[in-house]
């Protein structure tokens, strides 16, 4: 009879929610407080509630009582309604095991670089303090659905989010697939919520590459250092005063990278000392000066940092869920290339990428030949915009630059019987190539591999550029420092004459021209990585496209309407 009196109580309700519901009225926040003296039926008032939490999520366009967005798709609505609205997280006032596992996850999902707030936490964190310390909050009907129906939708999101990533989607994105299918979420929702191994669940979703877990690992260490720290901020501009000096060593002294202790910290020598520890860490060029960007840096608040090594964690979960077994990696932000074998760096190079105004593109691809001397085809692009104007102020320009002028029939043209006046980017219709050697801009060898955007890995002819820290200044091609390192390492194995490594060296020594090919093709990624680990420690680099400023402001834009994130 308790059961049947129930179930109409619940019913009636529903049709009352419905019929206020679509009578247009606004619909009013569930409520906060229904005490049941008789523990015996929790469950079924909990229900009740429940039901009348997820009608307010279906008349809010799915926005939940703490203003946060519920999963997409009405997955969490069809959750409830295919249980009859029955508690997931707990029975009759007793928590499963899973549910305090769960809000500890949530509490911590910083470390995974997650944003905590996007899961209720602050929500599920009071709530579930009141049902821990209060013996009366263990019998509030409308408290314990609160955190049945946000707990649910926290562990939808936090499954979906670990393994796609929770920034959207681009053209860079290498994953072929982005959701779980609703019927594997609705079961790993069941499996969790009923004392199942949630945790060893949620850790299956992560990503297996090492980068990820070692950044991960670094990331623990720098929020334990970092985030209970207070700095100033400094002035903007660099002034060579006492005053800014004393600014400058006292914000240093803030994270430690400065000991006044001794009474000889405000010393000219130890500030610099300690500015250049700074810079080593952030990846600056320690010159010891605190310029523009180490003021940036030392400005930067906790929250920046945090903000960065997230959008980096997101990009490792679009990353395919395994890599080949062997590839080259090139990170531009890092200005540097590895090549890996069962996750080991065999060869490694700094190289210099493309500006800000020619980026290097990002791409997956396979490397299936180089070159020996070669030609470098100046792109149209360059033409237009760099070479077109100087040569019709002076034809000498592409003597100098040894360029020679191509016609349509593979012909060379003399340059000066070409009226260069009257080409433009409309009508162009030669080739500039430049001659072979080692003042070719290509340097003495070019790695080819397919793409779309024309680019290739390359030697230079200006090798000193690989002396400066900020090497973002090619028109898109990456120019690799150990050239010669990776050329032996892609015939190593290939034991046919045509590609011995000592074949390979005669040809640098005479200087011939030979196209090489090896038997078995290397996948390349060029990727963009801001945040990555080295030795146990994270190092930040300059994010010198600005994709991560990018990524951040339409997150920001789409979901957070004004909110904290974190």
């Amino acid at each position: 009879m308790m059961m049947l009196s129930s179930n109409i109580r619940t019913n009636t309700l529903l049709c009352c929610l419905l019929i206020f519901a679509s009578c247009g009225h606004p619909k009013q926040a569930p409520k906060e407080q229904e005490i049941v003296q008789d523990t015996r039926q929790l469950d079924e008032i909990i229900h009740e509630n429940i039901a009348e939490r997820i009608e307010y999520i279906n008349a809010n366009d799915g926005v939940m009582e703490d203003s946060i967005a519920s999963f997409p798709g009405n997955i969490l609505i069809r959750v409830y309604e295919g249980n009859q609205y029955k508690p997931k997280w707990s029975s009759n006032g007793v928590p499963n095991k899973s549910l305090p596992e769960l809000i500890q996850k949530i509490n911590t999902a910083d470390l995974l670089g997650l944003f905590p707030g996007n899961y209720h936490q602050q929500s599920l964190s009071k709530a579930w303090q009141k049902i821990e310390s209060d013996s009366i909050a263990r019998k509030d009907a409308a408290l314990w659905a609160k955190v049945d129906v946000m707990a649910s939708d926290a562990y939808l999101k936090m499954m979906q989010d670990l393994h796609f990533g929770m920034f959207p989607r681009d053209s860079n994105t290498l994953r072929k697939d982005s959701t779980f299918d609703e019927q594997r979420l609705m079961e790993q929702l069941q499996i969790a919520s009923s004392n199942a191994g949630l945790q060893n669940t949620l850790d299956s979703l992560e990503p297996k590459h090492p980068g990820y877990r070692d950044l991960k690992n670094a990331f623990s260490a720098f929020k334990t250092y970092y985030q209970g720290l207070h700095w100033d901020t400094l002035p903007l501009e660099y002034s060579d005063t006492v005053a800014f000096r004393i600014l400058l060593a006292n914000r240093l002294v803030q994270t430690f990278h400065l000991d006044t202790s001794g009474g000889i910290g405000y010393d000219s020598l130890a500030i610099v000392k300690a500015v250049k520890s700074f810079q080593h860490e952030f990846s600056l060029y320690p010159d010891g000066i605190a310029g523009k960007k180490t003021i940036d840096l030392l400005n930067r608040k906790y929250t920046g940092w945090f903000l960065q090594y997230a959008v980096n964690m997101d990009r490792w979960r679009k990353l395919p869920d395994s890599l080949p077994a062997r590839y080259l990696w090139v990170n531009v932000p890092a200005y540097q290339l590895d090549v890996y074998e069962d996750s080991i760096p065999v060869v490694h190079s700094r190289i210099i990428v493309g500006t800000s105004r020619n980026k290097t593109p990002l791409l997956a691809s396979s490397m299936t030949n180089f070159v020996l001397y070669p030609y470098w085809r100046v792109p149209y692009s360059i033409i237009y915009k760099e070479m077109l104007p100087k040569i019709k102020k002076d034809v000498n320009y592409l003597i100098e630059n040894r360029l020679e002028v191509i016609d349509r029939n593979g012909e060379i043209v003399n340059p000066h019987d070409v009226d260069w006046q009257q080409l433009n980017k409309k009508h162009f219709p030669y080739v500039l190539r430049q001659v072979d050697g080692e003042d070719n801009s290509l340097g003495i060898i070019k790695f080819n591999f397919s793409n779309r955007h024309s680019v290739y890995l390359h030697d230079t002819n200006n090798r000193n550029l690989f002396k400066n820290s900020f090497r973002s200044l090619s028109h898109g091609c990456v120019r690799v420092q150990n050239w010669d390192t990776l050329a032996m390492y892609l015939v190593k194995d290939d034991t046919s004459r045509l590609a011995r490594r000592d074949s390979v060296r005669t040809w640098l020594v005479r200087g011939a021209k030979k196209q090489v090919n090896f038997k078995d093709r290397l996948p390349i990624f060029i990727r963009y990585f801001t945040a990555v680990a080295e030795d146990k420690h994270i190092r930040f680099y300059e994010d010198i496209y600005g994709m991560d400023r990018s990524i951040i402001d339409q997150y920001k834009l789409i979901h957070t309407k004004g909110k904290a994130m974190f």
